[in-house]
Formats: C-alpha cells, sequence, structure tokens
C-alpha cells in the first residue's frame, strides 16, 4: 500500500523537498494507522531542511507534526479504537497521508477538538506549555519576556502567561506584528526594527529586568537579553530562527545570580501520561477560548515549497498548515 509523503534526499534550500510516493509499513503490535488530515509547518522542519539540525539518516521522510483519525489498530494497542481523533508531534517524517506510528506517540483528542485546531497548535502549544511550567515556572506579576511575540509559539506564550498574571512583555519586527502581540495580551510591545529592546525592558520594568526571557530567535537577540535579565531571572533558549547563539561569558550572570536554560519539547513528550496531561490542559485551554489559536494561512500538499518559504522569510503570523482534506 502506497502514500503520498513529503521528503528530502539531502539537506538545503526550499527545493530538496519533493512529494513522492512512498510505501506504508506493516503494522506491528503496539502501532496505529493513521490518516492525516492537517499537518502543522514548525520553525523545526525549516532548520532540519536547511541543516541546522542534522538529520541523521537521508533520505527521509520530514514533518513534526500532524492530526487526524485512527484507521486501524494493532492487537495490543489499549488506548485507541479506529475512528478516534488524534494529535501528534515530534515525530519525523509525519507529513505524510497515512502514517504508522507506535500507540504511545500519540495523544487522544476529546470529539469536541477540531482537528485542523489540533494541527495548529500541539507542537506550539505544548512548548509554551512546558515554557511556563517547567523551564521556568511563569508565576503571577513575573516580568516575561517573549521573543518573535507574534509568531506561533509567542502567541500561546503570551495568552498562558497572562492566565497566569504576568506583566508581558513581547518583540517583533514591524507595526503589523506589534498590533498582533498587543491583540494577543502583551501589556507592551517592542519594535525592534527602531527601538532598542535591552532599555526598553528596563524602562518598562521600571530597571527591575525580566524575570525571564524566552528566546527562539538566538543569534541576534540572546546575548543582549542578557543585559537586561532581573537579579535571579533566567533566559530560556528554544530555537534559533536567526542562527546559532555565539559563545558567550557566562560570568555576566554571576552578580545577579542569573541562569541560562536551554528547551526542547521531545523530552517532554517521552512519558505518554505526561504528554497525555499536558495536551488536556493545552486543549481544554483552547475549548474554552482562553487560547486563541490563530491560523494564518493553509496550503495544499504539493504547494509545501510555498509554505517553507513563507515561514523561513517570517512572513507568517500565525500557524501554517497543510490541508489533506
Amino acid at each position: 500500500m502506497k502514500t503520498k509523503s513529503i521528503r528530502i534526499c539531502e539537506q538545503g534550500s526550499y527545493d530538496v523537498l519533493k512529494v513522492e510516493e512512498t510505501n506504508i509499513p506493516i503494522l506491528k503490535s503496539n502501532e496505529v494507522l493513521i490518516k492525516h488530515h492537517y499537518l502543522g509547518l514548525n520553525y523545526i522542519d525549516i532548520n532540519q531542511r536547511n541543516g541546522s539540525y542534522k538529520i541523521k539518516e537521508l533520505p527521509t521522510n520530514v514533518g513534526m507534526e500532524a492530526s487526524g483519525i485512527i484507521e486501524e489498530v494493532g492487537k495490543d494497542v489499549k488506548r485507541f479504537k479506529v475512528g478516534d481523533k488524534i494529535t501528534h508531534c515530534m515525530n519525523l517524517g509525519s507529513f505524510t497521508e497515512y502514517f504508522v506510528l507506535n500507540e504511545n506517540r500519540l495523544v487522544k483528542l476529546k470529539n469536541n477538538i477540531d482537528l485542523k485546531l489540533a494541527a495548529a497548535s500541539t507542537l506550539q502549544g505544548l512548548t509554551a506549555q512546558y515554557l511556563t511550567q517547567k523551564s521556568w515556572e511563569v508565576k503571577n506579576q513575573d516580568f516575561v519576556l517573549i521573543h518573535a511575540a507574534s509568531g506561533g509559539v509567542g502567541q500561546i506564550l503570551t495568552q498562558w502567561s497572562k492566565i497566569i498574571g504576568a506583566t508581558v512583555i513581547g518583540t517583533v519586527g514591524n507595526d503589523y506584528k506589534a498590533s498582533i502581540a498587543k491583540n494577543n495580551g502583551c501589556d507592551f510591545v517592542i519594535n525592534y526594527s527602531n527601538e532598542n529592546f535591552e532599555s526598553k525592558v528596563k524602562e518598562y520594568t521600571n530597571n527591575y529586568g525580566a524575570d525571564v526571557i524566552y528566546d527562539a530567535v538566538g543569534k541576534d537577540t540572546f546575548e543582549k537579553g542578557l543585559n537586561c535579565l532581573a537579579k535571579r531571572g533566567r533566559i530560556v533558549s528554544y530555537g534559533i530562527s536567526s542562527g546559532k547563539i555565539d559563545p558567550i561569558d557566562i560570568n555576566k550572570l554571576r552578580p545577579l545570580s542569573a541562569s541560562i536554560a536551554t528547551g526542547g519539547l521531545l523530552e517532554y513528550t517521552k512519558n505518554i501520561d505526561e504528554y497525555q496531561k499536558n495536551a488536556d490542559d493545552l486543549f481544554n485551554l483552547v475549548h474554552e477560548s482562553k487560547i486563541k489559536i490563530q491560523i494564518h494561512k493553509e496550503y495544499n500538499f504539493d504547494e509545501i515549497q510555498k509554505a517553507h518559504i513563507e515561514l523561513e522569510q517570517r512572513k507568517s503570523v500565525g500557524k501554517i498548515i497543510i490541508n489533506l482534506k
């Protein structure tokens, strides 16, 4: 049995992405067959395609997030039955119509959760979840600085931090993105194309600084962020959209007793009980409209190169998804 998949034979520019027919693996006893309805595009896909993140074996199917319906279950599968709605992330090769996966790499969706919203929020929403509750436990009245506040993770991070009661400062690259960040709840928005975010953070916090800085940008923002941390504050690096971070002098942090943390969602999907609970927490907030998910644009399967270009050039505001229906 064949399925259409998005593949790369080498890492490079967007034109290495190809739509090809591939074989659907034979189902093992603890696996399920999923018919994907929607795929979620994320910056990790850009990094894997262009070589910023190394892939061990090439050629390979790509993609890391999708939602759909269970079509078949192995004889030892306990958590799912045919017809269940599911979503998943951090599974390389997800950009395919039919996908075989171990049942413990999936989370079950309640029937009231829309599959399109699930593909638009699983990876980024669970990222925001661990960032606000594991990498640094955001508290009421914390000053939280979020880089790329108008992006997919940035929007959810802003809303989740506001639910907790933090004061949120967001950085963006233009005035349109500033309006998006403001509409999502940022108390202060800094347009770094014409404002110095270091001095602005000090101004907005009355020289206190940011208790936590969430940085998915990397090279262009990380070291500057060290200069506006509060005492005992923390900068959390969870992405490098502008390039790898240059070596830094960690001694800069000693007078503040401040710290650096890194983040990676994969670690928080390894324990199925934790994975499912975190997803339930996320989708309850989404269903109750306490967290709103903005979808920037939908592309068809064969438009994957266009989708990559738009995300890589930072033209998107919110989530880009691929529609397989």
